[in-house]
């Protein structure tokens, strides 16, 4: 019995995705919610589950090919491998048993690994540039893929491993371009870098944008994370990072500065007595911003706890449409990468965004004297619409002090 598989509900205002990758081919065989496909939406990657439990037999759409909710994908044959359904799915399950006996007539020791390591575009192509073989490497993504981060690292295992190491039935490098020799690549843009491409685009048209920029000096915090690391990880579970700091001194300054956390609706501005926070990360396919909710609730260690727990789930492609919708103002760390400073860009409908950045020593004067601290600069970007130039300095301002003197977010000042 054949069995339809059709577009899954993406989601509130979502309409349409594109075919991301096929995770299963016609003549493979299924279980029931067992993922088929990745549909790439505008804002994250949804796999579409098998309805029943069968061998796929035949793709109705390509990879690339744009879809709408409750169009047809696939179809299933129950049961079995499906009869007579085609030449496709006959040769790919000729391919398969060939493949079987060639590799217990070798009876290698990678014979029990799966020789059709499922990847992405962008994990493929990675794949190809650093010529490393996926078949040899341990996937940290969901149910064991690849991620471009484990071929990245696994490139860099191999460059680091001494040639007398290398055996003689090693892959063959690839060749070096020739001298002189200019290539490019075309690659077509995924749904979710378009569509961040156009919002930070209408964001810069939409709205008037200003950035206003402070140091910190973070010695306050450092020693802080110094003195209470071990009992917050062992009490916890996690790691106290600088993060929880300053989404708490952004609901302090939120709090204060009640515009910096408000948006524009039409003719009205909104204002939330709420703090949900958006925390920039970066994922496999671009930059994400999964939602922190009610931070002005919440304890340091909840704070830490849900952005490890979206940056995993961002690593592993399995971030929700929920995940993502709302938020009140957004945190970007800029510093991670190594930026020194920037500009950042708001996240609409949102009307401010905290850049941070990294953390250098430079020399500063504390008490008339020029000492030496752990300086990091901060960037405020906001909407100059609904927030003035005075209440963004000042909501900066707090963040500053509060970093600067951590007691002030346990006494509220």
């Amino acid at each position: 019995m054949a069995t339809e598989v059709t577009v899954p509900t993406l989601g509130e205002s979502v309409t349409e995705a594109t075919i991301g990758e096929w995770l299963k081919q016609p003549g493979d065989a299924v279980a029931a919610d067992e993922p088929i496909a990745s549909l790439e939406t505008d804002k994250v990657a949804v796999e579409v589950p098998s309805p029943v439990a069968g061998v796929i037999a035949e793709h109705k759409v390509a990879v690339g090919d744009t879809v709408e909710v409750g169009s047809l994908l696939a179809i299933v044959e129950e049961g079995g491998a499906p009869a007579a359904k085609g030449e496709d799915a006959g040769r790919a399950a000729k391919q398969r048993e060939e493949g079987k006996e060639d590799q217990e007539e070798a009876a290698a020791p990678a014979a029990s690994s799966d020789s059709s390591v499922t990847m992405s575009p962008a994990v493929r192509r990675a794949v190809i540039e650093h010529g490393v073989d996926p078949t040899t490497i341990k996937g940290t993504g969901k149910d064991g893929r690849l991620t471009k981060e484990d071929v990245v690292a696994a490139a860099k295992a191999k460059d680091a491993a001494p040639a007398s190491t290398q055996t003689a039935t090693s892959a063959p490098a690839p060749a070096p371009a020739a001298k002189g020799e200019r290539r490019e690549e075309r690659v077509k843009m995924t749904r979710l870098r378009q569509t961040i491409a156009k919002r930070l685009k209408g964001a810069q048209e939409e709205a008037a944008l200003l950035t206003t920029f402070n140091d910190c000096d973070m010695t306050a915090v450092i020693e802080a994370r110094e003195a209470y690391k071990d009992l917050f990880a062992k009490k916890h579970g996690i790691k106290l990072g600088f993060m929880s700091f300053f989404a708490k001194a952004a609901c302090l300054a939120l709090k204060d500065v009640p515009s910096v956390n408000a948006k524009l609706d039409g003719d009205e501005i909104v204002y939330h007595d709420y703090v949900d926070v958006s925390v920039a990360v970066s994922a496999p396919n671009g930059l994400v911003v999964p939602v922190v909710r009610s931070v002005d609730q919440m304890s340091f260690a909840e704070v830490e706890l849900a952005i490890a727990g979206y940056g995993n789930k961002a690593k592993e492609g399995t971030l929700t449409m929920q995940d993502m919708q709302g938020g009140t103002f957004t945190i970007s760390n800029g510093g991670v990468f190594g930026s020194l400073m920037s500009t950042p860009i708001i996240n609409p409908p949102q009307s401010a965004v905290l850049g941070l950045h990294r953390i250098e020593d430079r020399p500063v004067a504390v008490n008339g004297e020029v000492v030496i601290r752990p300086m990091m600069y901060l960037a405020l970007s906001y909407d100059h619409r609904i927030i003035d130039g005075r209440e963004a300095v000042t909501a900066l301002k707090i963040m500053k002090e509060a970093i600067e003197d951590p007691m002030r977010m346990l006494i509220d000042l």
